[in-house]
């Protein structure tokens, strides 16, 4: 039989697991364990454990195509050459010259990368042209050369122009150095850009001995005698090409306007040229024309 004191003990007893929670968590857990043994217990369990990778689902039926392969370096002793699918061709597509009116819609950044672009282009068609010379073969499409210059120039003449907007807007000026006539040694008419010298250049025997010129010495005479009659004759043959260019446009159509003609050849006698027997051309008179 069960005395009175046991069944308070088991009442007690009782009561005491009726407070305890019924299911022990993980934290209750944790806290009962001791901290060597917990952290004995973390580095056995991070050691399995793997990363999570997320896949994003939309991307999954989608096929992304391979990078294309890498080009080889070029080296830059190689820039002054021309591709060389265009070696041994006969010629070489390139596109027009940049104009003044495209050139004025850039930056000033996007006109200093062009201006080394189209400096590296030159560079390189000179070397191509020539190595076409030392192996005696024609240099493919030269007018490159021509179409490269005229961008240079426009570019250069754009960069003038914000130049001396620039400085008329900041001090009146155009900002650009005074230049004046001068004759150098030969006794020839140059124009002088003039400079700041440290010395006075009437002090400065080598800038004397340099633009000095002496109107008495024979050899200088003799120069300038032969250098006029050159200029004469280039201005005596220039004028003859061109009085037969108005004698054949004469020939070839009649009914050419003289005005428009008198205009472009200032020089040429336009009634002479047509008293001028190779302008009258070859006719049938109306009377033998068979066609009327």
């Amino acid at each position: 039989m069960i005395t009175a004191h046991e069944k308070k003990s088991f009442r007690l007893i009782r009561i005491k697991l009726s407070k305890q929670p019924k299911q022990l968590t993980k934290m209750n857990v944790l806290k009962k364990v001791p901290l060597r043994t917990l952290s004995t217990f973390l580095e056995n369990h991070t050691r399995n454990i793997k990363p999570v990778i997320f896949i994003n689902i939309r991307n999954v039926h989608k096929s992304t195509p391979p990078p294309p392969p890498e080009e080889p370096k070029k080296s830059k002793f190689m820039e002054f050459f021309d591709d060389e699918k265009n070696w041994g061709a006969t010629e070489v597509k390139s596109g027009r010259s940049w104009k003044l009116e495209e050139l004025r819609l850039k930056s000033n950044i996007d006109l200093h990368k062009l201006w080394y672009i189209l400096l590296k282009e030159h560079n390189m068609l000179l070397t191509m042209e020539e190595e076409s010379k030392q192996q005696t073969r024609l240099f493919p499409s030269p007018e490159r050369l021509d179409k490269v210059k005229d961008s240079m120039d426009n570019l250069e003449a754009v960069v003038k122009e914000r130049n001396v907007a620039y400085h008329m807007l900041e001090t009146g000026k155009p900002g650009i150095r005074e230049t004046k006539p001068m004759k150098n040694p030969f006794g020839l008419e140059v124009q002088h850009t003039e400079q700041e010298y440290l010395i006075p250049k009437e002090q400065n025997e080598e800038w004397l001995k340099e633009h000095s010129f002496n109107p008495d010495d024979p050899d200088v005479k003799k120069f300038l005698a032969l250098y006029r009659e050159q200029e004469a004759k280039k201005r005596r043959q220039a004028k003859t090409r061109d009085f037969n260019h108005v004698i054949g446009l004469l020939k070839r159509y009649p009914k050419v306007d003289l005005e428009a003609v008198k205009e472009q050849y200032p020089d040429v006698d336009i009634e002479k040229a047509k008293r001028n027997s190779k302008a009258r051309g070859h006719y049938v008179p109306s009377k033998y024309n068979i066609n009327q």
